[in-house]
């Protein structure tokens, strides 16, 4: 009796192993930990009864048998993928993932240009960090560095940074030079030592006591008077033409991230590309115009 098959799941896990020859960037794009990833791996050997990797201490290659599978299997995957997308030719709306504060201060304000064009598709907006499998979207916006194996890359904007705070807290204190606000709590971000510096400025930093997972989150604690956040005077445009935030010191930040849209490789349908057309065209104007309310 012939033995019961490895699990898809499980193929798909060496298939992005062996195409990343890295676990952790494995785990990363399939959204779980190395930990896991490594576990997987472990358990497909065994049932296999063929070693698909060698380790050497914190780094892995794949073996001969290991790159012959996996070459199969990214053969077999992508005809998944094109049976999936037949499958969904009849649909228009297009999945679209971004990260949160891009998501809230950027894109969900003009979306209402986007769907003015007459050729614009219903969108499906998820929110959220983590960068899944291209089969769960048709378009990503994620920030970072320019490192994403296994997608079309095209950099829109870099991440903009200054500080902002409630006027409230702004007028508790003389603001006359950059060294003033390190009198002030400063919400977390590895970005402020950066700040000062170009600003001419050696100073000891205070940080205040709760740290955030997005810029939305520092946004609103500082809005509510508890810190200095540093963040992006682009996408917190409404926020600063209320006067909920104010922004003390002209200096701006930029980098060393981007905001990236991400694509499959050789992407060709028609209604994805034409919401890269118009996200590429609104980046332009939108940085000259930003959207206030």
């Amino acid at each position: 009796m012939r033995n019961r098959p490895p699990s898809l799941e499980s193929l798909r896990f060496l298939e992005a192993c062996v195409r990343h020859s890295n676990f952790a960037r494995a785990a990363n794009e399939l959204g779980v930990t190395p930990t896991a990833v490594s576990l997987r791996i472990r358990d497909l050997e065994a049932d296999l009864g063929t070693r698909l990797f060698d380790r050497f201490g914190p780094r892995v290659a794949p073996t001969q048998a290991g790159l012959d599978l996996a070459a199969r299997l990214t053969e077999a995957l992508d005809l998944i993928r094109s049976a999936v997308d037949a499958c969904q030719s009849t649909q228009t709306k297009l999945r679209i993932t971004a990260v949160p504060t891009f998501a809230t201060r950027w894109l969900a304000p003009r979306l209402a240009s986007y769907h003015a064009l007459p050729d614009s598709a219903p969108i499906q907006l998820d929110a959220s960090t983590g960068l899944r499998p291209g089969d769960d979207f048709d378009i990503a916006i994620r920030t970072g560095p320019r490192n994403w194996p296994g997608f079309e890359a095209v950099r829109l904007m870099p991440v903009e940074s200054t500080p902002m705070l409630s006027p409230a807290l702004a007028a508790s204190i003389d603001l006359t030079s950059p060294r003033d606000l390190a009198a002030l709590p400063l919400l977390p971000h590895d970005q402020w030592r950066r700040w000062f510096r170009e600003c001419g400025e050696t100073v000891e930093l205070r940080f205040y006591a709760d740290d955030y997972p997005t810029h939305e989150l520092d946004a609103t604690a500082a809005i509510e008077g508890a810190a200095v956040a540093l963040l992006s005077p682009m996408l917190f445009a409404s926020a600063l033409h209320e006067r909920k935030l104010v922004q003390p010191f002209p200096h701006v930040l930029e980098g060393p991230d981007y905001h990236w849209l991400l694509l499959r490789p050789g992407e060709a349908r028609p209604a994805v590309l034409r919401f890269r057309q118009w996200l590429e065209h609104a980046v332009l104007t939108g940085r000259r115009s930003p959207v206030l309310a």
